[in-house]
C-alpha cells in the first residue's frame, strides 16, 4: 500500500467519522447551558449579555435555517461545517505543499 491510498483512506475515513457524528450524536446533544453559562448564570454575571453578532446568520444556534426538522437541522449544520473546515484543511495543504515544492529562486548576486 502506496502512501497516498493510506492518506485517502485516512481522510475519507475521518469525513464519515465526522458525518455519522454529526447526523447521529449532534442531534441529542444536551440543550442545558455548558459550565461556563451555568456559572455566569448562578453568579448572575450574565445580566449583560447581548445576542451573538452571528445570531441572524443561516447557521445561527447550530441549525440550518428553513429546515424545521429540529435533528436534522442540527446535522445539515454540522455537514455543512465539516465540508468548510475540510476545504479549508484542502486548500491550505495544496498551497503548502506547492510552495514547498517550488525550486528555490536563482540568486542574483555575482560570485
Amino acid at each position: 500500500m502506496n502512501c497516498r491510498t493510506s492518506i485517502t483512506t485516512l481522510v475519507v475515513g475521518g469525513l464519515l467519522g465526522a458525518l455519522a457524528l454529526v447526523f447521529f450524536v449532534a442531534p441529542h446533544a444536551s440543550s442545558s447551558p455548558d459550565g461556563l453559562d451555568k456559572v455566569a448564570a448562578d453568579h448572575q454575571l450574565d445580566t449583560g449579555k447581548r445576542a451573538s453578532t452571528v445570531a441572524g446568520s443561516p447557521l445561527a444556534h447550530y441549525s440550518v435555517s428553513g429546515v424545521d426538522d429540529s435533528g436534522l437541522s442540527k446535522g445539515l449544520a454540522g455537514a455543512l461545517g465539516v465540508a468548510i473546515t475540510l476545504g479549508i484543511m484542502l486548500t491550505a495543504t495544496k498551497l503548502l505543499t506547492r510552495r514547498r515544492s517550488r525550486p528555490p529562486a536563482p540568486s542574483s548576486a555575482a560570485p
